[in-house]
């Protein structure tokens, strides 16, 4: 610590002075004891002065203080001096306290100026605040999402702080009256809907009665067709209350899924069997197709006809195979048909092709028989006497009726 005793001294009365550059002043009186402790006294004084100065300072350059109130701690210590009971360097520490002083306004200064930015920005984004609480109370639809956010609003309303009272006021007016218009605006709403709610179930009980009416019905197509419209109208008619609409849907779903479940097991005992026809068919157009028509006309034709009485025996196929089936079969018909003209159609036994190509048959049959004769085998021997007789008897016939 300086020593403070050197700007001040006692007289021999006991009367104690401090040293200035404006000359010297009274401090006090000191009766107590020697001269060197009364101006330690004294000191002791200043030092708390200087002590609480350097503190000062200390807060203010830290920001710990408010500089307001620095420069008025300050200003309280310099207005102090000229009158101060103490020894020390009274100049040097007003010096010190006008450029603390200079420094002190500086950041008052720069701290009205944040007070005012802050309250600036706090009005504006209150201002904000009330700007979309209107357009959400004028305009919004989204009920609960424009709900949430006029709740989020007022939270963050209350963190918001700096705004004058005045303003502050008003513009909490006009926030509340949007947040009362938004809340008269949807109950109007939801009175509204819940009047369409329930004309909505009104129309959707009558529909899910027409659809239970339909369930046990067997007119397939027709039937089908009109839970389709029906369906139509469900998805097309406003939603009823939550509760009100599953249940309405449940009955409405389960009756059509009876429908359509006991079509299914019709149409699906219908497609096993025309399967089955399909199966049956197929069977009779491959033995067809491998008929010998060229060889054996005649038994060609007897055996066509006896495929042919099988085959509208065999029942109705699927529609996308019918036509082709049928398209095969006619031209296993047509080709006997061509034939069996061709072969009648001559002038002469001698000229007719039919006969030289049968007995050409019967000469070929016999040379067969000859064969598995030679190779004794048996029951290639019976297919072709079987054959061999069956072509001479074609043969025959043709012949006499040439």
């Amino acid at each position: 610590m300086s020593d403070w005793t050197a700007f001040g001294r006692v007289d021999a009365d006991g009367t104690v002075y401090v040293k200035t550059t404006e000359g010297e002043r009274v401090v006090g009186s000191w009766q107590a004891g020697a001269p060197e402790e009364g101006l330690a006294h004294f000191a002791r004084r200043f030092a708390d002065l200087v002590t609480e100065v350097d503190l000062t300072e200390a807060r203010l350059k830290s920001g710990a203080a408010d500089a307001g109130h620095s420069l008025s701690t300050i200003r309280r210590i310099r207005a102090s001096l000229p009158e101060a009971n103490v020894v020390g360097d009274i100049d040097a520490l007003a010096t010190r306290l006008d450029k603390l002083a200079t420094l002190a306004e500086e950041k008052a200064g720069e701290a009205r100026a944040a007070r005012d930015a802050a309250r600036g920005e706090a009005l504006a984004r209150k201002t904000a605040l009330v700007e979309e609480a209107e357009k959400l109370a004028a305009e919004s639809t989204g009920w609960k999402t424009a709900g949430d956010r006029l709740k989020e609003i007022l939270d963050e309303w209350k963190t918001i702080r700096g705004v004058d009272k005045k303003a502050d006021g008003e513009l909490w007016k006009r926030f509340a009256a949007a947040r009362d218009g938004f809340t008269r605006r949807r109950g109007a709403h939801f009175a509204s809907l819940d009047s369409q709610r329930k004309q909505a179930q009104t129309a959707k009980e009558e529909l899910v009665a027409e659809a239970e009416k339909l369930a046990d019905s067997t007119d397939w197509a027709a039937t089908a067709n009109q839970l389709k419209d029906l369906m139509t109208q469900w998805k097309a008619a406003p939603r009823a209350s939550k509760e009100a609409e599953q249940k309405l849907w449940e009955r409405f779903r389960g009756a059509q899924d009876a429908f359509f479940s006991r079509r299914s097991e019709v149409f699906s005992a219908r497609d096993n069997e025309q399967r089955g026809n399909l199966e049956r068919k197929q069977a009779l157009l491959a033995e067809a197709e491998a008929l010998d028509i060229d060889a054996d006309p005649k038994g060609a034709q007897a055996k066509l006809r006896e495929i042919q009485a099988q085959w509208h025996e065999a029942g109705r196929v699927p529609r996308e195979a019918a036509a082709g089936l049928e398209r095969r079969l006619r031209v296993i018909d047509d080709k006997v048909r061509d034939v069996m003209d061709s072969a009648w159609r001559r002038t002469t036994k001698e000229d007719n092709p039919l006969l030289a190509q049968m007995r050409a048959q019967v000469a070929e049959a016999e040379d067969r028989l000859a064969r598995a004769q030679s190779a004794g085998d048996a029951r290639r021997i019976k297919e072709a006497e079987q054959a061999l007789a069956s072509k001479r008897q074609f043969l025959q016939l043709a012949e006499q009726a040439g």
